[in-house]
């Protein structure tokens, strides 16, 4: 019984990861299932659980990609031993949902690496060992789904959202080295002058810059539309006081301006669970 409520516990995680990776619910509480009966059936001590769940999990979520659409051969440098996943596995909490439609662009490793990483920053030694290669391979699997997501197309709002609540997420996290990835090396941060009248910054340039700027910040910050492009804002008392409007290019933010006048924070509009992005 006791195994049964560890595994209990680790449920809703497993089922965010498997519902991500295959964009279908339905098959996502499937393929955690199939995880418990493995555990149930597993006859050696498992030191790390959850890491343990999450390799299976998302093993079986890339063995039904894989069954689902006809791949050409992936290139997988094989040649280097990885570390045991389920002894470095460390999972973040949920940042904003992966859209399916987005994924849809990704081969199954692609989309695999993706959104391990991406969604919920697990490491690519960890990755790699999911895929079976090396961490260098791996990264680089998410980086070219990265890059695919984020081409120009009729998704670019759904794809440029994923960037803007990962980057809100290590922010709030204080993942300085996460925040240093999602940045582009010339991003600017900007402040106009309502903005800087209340204390935000004029201007900050450079991605160490903005980073350190941002590391453990935007607690506070809520998701939202500003100008109809994904953001966030700071409200006081259910009132939008500061929006930051964000600029996503190649999958990077190139781009963050602090509005506070009228004519800006009247554009803004939160972002609910039903709202496209």
């Amino acid at each position: 019984m006791e195994l049964a409520g560890e595994f209990e516990c680790e449920r809703p995680r497993l089922v965010r990861i498997a519902g991500r990776v295959l964009g279908d619910p339905v098959e996502a509480e499937d393929v955690v299932q199939q995880a418990w009966l493995r555990l149930a059936r597993a006859e050696a001590a498992i030191d790390n659980l959850p890491g343990w769940l999450t390799t299976v999990v998302t093993r079986l979520c890339l063995d039904r990609l894989r069954a689902a659409v006809p791949q050409p051969h992936e290139p997988v440098d094989r040649a280097a031993a990885v570390p045991d996943p389920a002894d470095e596995a460390v999972l973040a909490d949920s940042v904003g949902e992966a859209l399916s439609v987005v994924l849809d662009r990704l081969s199954p490793a692609e989309r695999v690496a993706f959104v391990l990483h991406d969604s919920f920053s697990v490491d690519f030694p960890t990755i790699a060992g999911v895929l079976d290669c090396r961490p260098a391979a791996a990264r680089k699997l998410a980086s070219r789904a990265r890059s695919k997501v984020s081409r120009p197309g009729p998704t670019d709002v759904q794809a440029e959202w994923f960037v803007v609540d990962a980057f809100l997420t290590a922010s709030r996290s204080g993942e300085f080295s996460r925040l240093l990835e999602l940045l582009a090396p010339d991003v600017v941060v900007a402040g106009d002058p309502v903005a800087v009248g209340i204390g935000t910054p004029a201007l900050i340039e450079g991605r160490d810059a903005v980073a350190e700027f941002f590391d453990g910040a935007a607690a506070s910050a809520l998701p939202v539309f500003v100008h109809g492009r994904p953001g966030a804002a700071w409200f006081d008392r259910g009132v939008a006081r500061v929006a930051f409007d964000f600029r996503v290019s190649g999958g990077r933010v190139s781009r963050i301006d602090f509005r506070a006048e009228p004519g800006a924070l009247a554009t803004i509009r939160r972002r609910r669970d039903g709202d496209p992005r």
